[in-house]
């Protein structure tokens, strides 16, 4: 019997596709759609994660989204969740991860804001394009980088709930990695199901 394939909207995927998203994603059972505000970057779906009305309800088994969230004013971000609830099937579920603020200002309160936090493919990361988006990709007139809000590991989990989410698990990474992880349900899963999710999509 044929395998039914899952399908999985990648939200602002920029330049990356789904072998750049999770282990729990890269099995061979999904198929993915791409999905960017920029249409330099070619996603099969050209939009803004505050007015998804070009993708219908319940469409995609899972959502992936990393780094996206903070770019929005604090305002949007609800708005941008009850889309991403909205286009998740009933047994649906969100993955995604975005910086941490709690242990960049850490590094605020230690006095480095512009020093070297860690070395990305881009160059040395600073506090500062952790909080505020990478200054060089700005500078180049890549205004989509700026960011506009931010999370701690309990600002993002209730902000996730509130948006209707059955949350499952978040994950907290401090330095080198600076970052949040999120699972969400769109309807209440077992635990023992939401812990299986929640492991193969984490960062190990």
């Amino acid at each position: 019997m044929k395998r039914r394939m899952k399908k999985l909207l990648h939200v602002g995927c920029g330049q990356k596709t789904i072998k750049n998203t999770t282990k729990g994603f890269n099995d061979d059972s999904w198929i993915e759609t791409r999905f960017d505000i920029d249409p330099k970057v070619r996603p099969d779906i050209i939009g803004s994660m505050t007015d998804m009305t070009n993708i219908g309800d319940s469409e995609f088994d899972a959502l992936f989204s990393s780094h996206n969230i903070e770019h929005l004013f604090p305002t949007d971000v609800p708005i941008a969740l009850g889309e991403f609830r909205r286009i998740l099937k009933p047994k649906g579920f969100l993955v995604l991860t975005c910086p941490d603020l709690q242990s960049v200002c850490e590094l605020v309160a230690e006095d480095k804001l512009t020093e070297p936090a860690y070395e990305s493919p881009s160059g040395p990361i600073a506090p500062i394009d952790i909080i505020y988006g990478h200054r060089a990709s700005i500078a180049r007139g890549n205004h989509f980088m700026a960011h506009r809000c931010g999370f701690t590991e309990k600002v993002l989990q209730a902000t996730t709930s509130e948006a209707g989410f059955s949350t499952t698990a978040t994950l907290r990474r401090t330095a080198p990695h600076f970052d949040l992880w999120i699972v969400g349900f769109k309807a209440p899963v077992s635990k023992n199901e939401a812990e299986q999710i929640s492991k193969s999509h984490f960062p190990i």
